[in-house]
C-alpha cells in the first residue's frame, strides 16, 4: 500500500488495448487504488490521453515499455495484465519472480485451464509457466470468492465463458439440466477481437452483416468445458457456437438446455434465482423475461432470462453482460476487491448506460 494515502498501488500492463482502458475507466474512480503504472510498448513514452481521449483531465502516469518496468521497485499491489496470451506466462513469471507479493489478475487465457494438456492442445505450445498454471484460481467471482481470497495468481475468464457459466453452473451442481443436451448460441460486440487493425474487423467489412466464426472449434470450448465438467462432476462437452454482431459492447447467449427428473422450466428459474438472490452483479429476471445487451452496457452486471420452450421438457435461457466489464475488466476488478478485502462492489456499482 502507499504510504502516503494507504491506496493499493496498481499496474496495467497492455493499457492501450480496450480492455486496458476499460480498466482505467473503472479503477480512476476507486477510491483504494492508486494508479502506479501503465504500460504499452508501442506507445511507450506518450500520455495515456493520446491512445484515449477521454483521459485527457486526469493525472496518470505515462504508458511505459514493459521491458523498463523494475518490478521489486514498483512494489505494485496488484498488476492487471492485459497482454495478448502466449506472450502472458513469461511476463508474468518475471514479475512474481522479482515481485512475489505482488498480486496478479491476469485477462488474458494463459491460465485459466488447469491441465496443460489441455492448454497445449487449444494453443498450440506447451505452457512456458506450469508451476504458475497450477497455482492461479480460476476467477468466476460468484463461484470461486473463497479460493479467489487468499489468491496471488487469478485467471480472469473469457467473456464467453462468463456469460455462458454464470446461467449454467447452478443448475449443473443441482443436476437439475441434462449435461449432454446443452447448446450455446452466443453473440459478441466487436470489442471482443480487440483493437488491433484487422481487414476483417473493417467497418464495411462487418456493418450490416452478422456472422458465425470458430465453429466447431473456439478455444473458450475448452473453458466451457472444464467449468461445467467441474459443476457437473463429470465429463461435459458443450455445443457452442459465437457470433460477431456489429456492435461495440455486449453479449447476448441463448443456451437450450433439457430438465432433468421432470424439471421445468419454472423450476430452473427458480434455481436460478436463489442461487444468486445475494449476489450483487448477477440478476435474475421474472420467469418468461429476456435479457437485453443495452440493459447491461457499461455495468458489471449479468441478467439472466428463463422461458419455457414448446418442446416439453426444454427450457431456454438467455444471458447478457457487457463483455467489456463483466466479461473482462469489471469482473477484474470484481476480483482485485475479494483478494485486497475489500468491499467486493467497490469501484463497479455503475449503473448501465441506457440509452
Amino acid at each position: 500500500m502507499s504510504a502516503q494515502t494507504d491506496k493499493a498501488k496498481i499496474g496495467i500492463l497492455g493499457a492501450s488495448g480496450y480492455t486496458g482502458a476499460e480498466l482505467l475507466r473503472l479503477l480512476i474512480r476507486h477510491p483504494r487504488v492508486e494508479i502506479a503504472l501503465l504500460t504499452a510498448d508501442r506507445r511507450a513514452g506518450k500520455p495515456m490521453a493520446d491512445v484515449f481521449p477521454q483521459f485527457a483531465p486526469y493525472a496518470l502516469p505515462t504508458l511505459t515499455a514493459l521491458d523498463v518496468a523494475d518490478w521489486a521497485a514498483l512494489g505494485l499491489d496488484v498488476a492487471f495484465c492485459a497482454l495478448p496470451h502466449g506472450t502472458t506466462q513469461k511476463v508474468i513469471a518475471d514479475l512474481l519472480t522479482r515481485a512475489p507479493a505482488t498480486k496478479v489478475v491476469d485477462l488474458s487465457a494463459d491460465f485459466r485451464l488447469a491441465d496443460p494438456a489441455a492448454y497445449a492442445h487449444w494453443y498450440g505450445h506447451e505452457h512456458f509457466a506450469p508451476a504458475l498454471q497450477r497455482e492461479a484460481v480460476y476467477g468466476l467471482t460468484e463461484v470461486y470468492r473463497h479460493k479467489i481470497k487468499a489468491a496471488r495468481l487469478v485467471a480472469n475468464p473469457g467473456c464467453y465463458t462468463t456469460c455462458a457459466q454464470l446461467a449454467l453452473i447452478p443448475l449443473l451442481k443441482a443436476k437439475a439440466i441434462d449435461p449432454d443436451e446443452i447448446v450455446v448460441d452466443a453473440k459478441s460486440g466487436m470489442t471482443g477481437a480487440g483493437r488491433a487493425a484487422k481487414e476483417e474487423m473493417l467497418f464495411s467489412e462487418v456493418s450490416e452483416g452478422f456472422h458465425a466464426y470458430g465453429v466447431g472449434h473456439h478455444r473458450h470450448m475448452s473453458e466451457l468445458d472444464q467449468e461445467f465438467s467441474l459443476a457437473a462432476g463429470r465429463q461435459v462437452t458443450v455445443s457452442f457456437t459465437p457470433h460477431l454482431v456489429p456492435m461495440n459492447r455486449g453479449i447476448l447467449s441463448t443456451i437450450y438446455v433439457r430438465g432433468l427428473d421432470k424439471a421445468a422450466p419454472e423450476d430452473l428459474h427458480a434455481l436460478l434465482a436463489k442461487a444468486y438472490a445475494n449476489e450483487p452483479f448477477v440478476h435474475v429476471l421474472p420467469f418468461g423475461t429476456m435479457p437485453q445487451t443495452r440493459h447491461v452496457r457499461g455495468s458489471n452486471m449479468t441478467f439472466i432470462g428463463v422461458a419455457a420452450d414448446r418442446i416439453a421438457g426444454r427450457a431456454i435461457i438467455c444471458s447478457a453482460l457487457d463483455n467489456l466489464t463483466k466479461g473482462a475488466s469489471g469482473q477484474a476488478v470484481q476480483n482485485m476487491n475479494v483478494m485486497l478485502g475489500y468491499p467486493e462492489a467497490m469501484g463497479i456499482d455503475q449503473v448501465a448506460m441506457f440509452p
